[in-house]
């Protein structure tokens, strides 16, 4: 059942998953613990182009994996949808990074703003938004209409329904353009810098995980899975304090334009991960066509091996193929 927000109680329950709304940001639940919260409404300045984003996020295990606004990229907001080079647009934050300037504040810093939230759809172990939003310049005219959709999903990893540690967010973003004027959208490495193809669904990890390991189908390694191209990716990284490993997987659709894209992927300096459906090619915005992507993050307790990691990709691959 889809209900509008105007109508969803301040606090709602789904099985074990439950979410509150305060007007800024929806915070969800497991068992009254919280696992994800969603600002919708950021106040964040122009500089670092205001965008909703997730932020905590912890496993279910209440582990912590995000971080949000480090001192390194004040614009690194957790897990968001940023993209740096959309035509003249900067919808990523900070400096821009063109073949003319190189980085350069070039007072392009547009922002996402949130319209509202169309539905809240739920269910026994998921609950899902649909929102509007609008993508406008720093000077406030409009660039681009998004509507998105994001679900948390509690995922079953074995047979038997057996939970086994781990939820995912699937993210579905629609892109089409209303700026009046075709753009492209690309990256640092469409205008001439190396290995630098950033924008998409990015995560960036905390500081205890710098150092960590990727994982795919074929192996493990650190910094060499920069712009590499697999249906998913994975990271584990571990937690000071408490020394436990977390995982965090990203899981594409297959049904994504060019698909398998590029994953921009990162160990060293810090910890990052983001899709990067833009990273060696433009990829053009027309009006009246368009743009989709489809994505499913895990968030799972403990490290995986590829059997682990198969297995969660494959379920968060079955989350995203049943979620129309």
């Amino acid at each position: 059942m889809t209900t509008p927000t105007s109508a969803v109680p301040r606090a709602a329950t789904a099985g074990r998953l439950s979410f509150d709304d305060d007007g800024a940001a929806l915070t969800f639940t497991v068992n009254g613990r919280p696992i994800a919260t969603y600002t919708y409404k950021p106040a964040d300045d122009q500089y670092e182009s205001p965008r909703p984003f997730f932020h905590p996020l912890t496993t279910l295990g209440g582990d912590e994996v995000t971080i949000s606004r480090p001192w390194d990229h004040v614009w690194h907001k957790g897990l968001s949808w940023a993209l740096p080079n959309v035509g003249r647009h900067n919808f990523w934050g900070g400096a821009t990074y063109t073949r003319a300037t190189e980085y350069a504040n070039l007072d392009n810093n547009g922002a996402m703003t949130h319209g509202s939230f169309t539905g809240i759809d739920q269910s026994e172990a998921a609950i899902t938004a649909s929102e509007s939003l609008t993508w406008t310049s720093q000077e406030g005219e409009p660039v681009i209409a998004e509507r998105r959709r994001f679900r948390i999903q509690l995922l079953e990893e074995e047979a038997g329904g057996h939970a086994a540690g781990a939820y995912a967010i699937l993210f579905e973003t629609r892109m089409s353009n209303i700026s009046g004027e075709e753009i492209s959208i690309g990256s640092p490495t469409t205008e001439g810098r190396h290995n630098a193809g950033y924008g998409g669904l990015f995560w960036r990890g905390p500081r205890s995980f710098t150092g960590g390991t990727f994982l795919n189908q074929d192996g493990a390694g650190t910094d060499e899975f920069m712009g590499t191209r697999s249906p998913w990716i994975a990271f584990t990284g571990k937690h000071d304090g408490s020394c436990r490993s977390s995982t965090i997987a990203f899981v594409e659709d297959s049904g994504n334009p060019g698909a398998p894209n590029q994953w921009f992927a990162r160990s060293s300096i810090f910890a990052c991960l983001g899709s990067a459906p833009f990273f060696s090619a433009e990829v053009p915005l027309r009006e009246g066509s368009p743009l989709m992507y489809r994505y499913a993050v895990v968030i799972a307790d403990g490290g995986v091996d590829t059997e682990r990691a198969q297995r969660l990709a494959d379920a968060a691959q079955a989350a995203l193929g049943s979620w129309a």
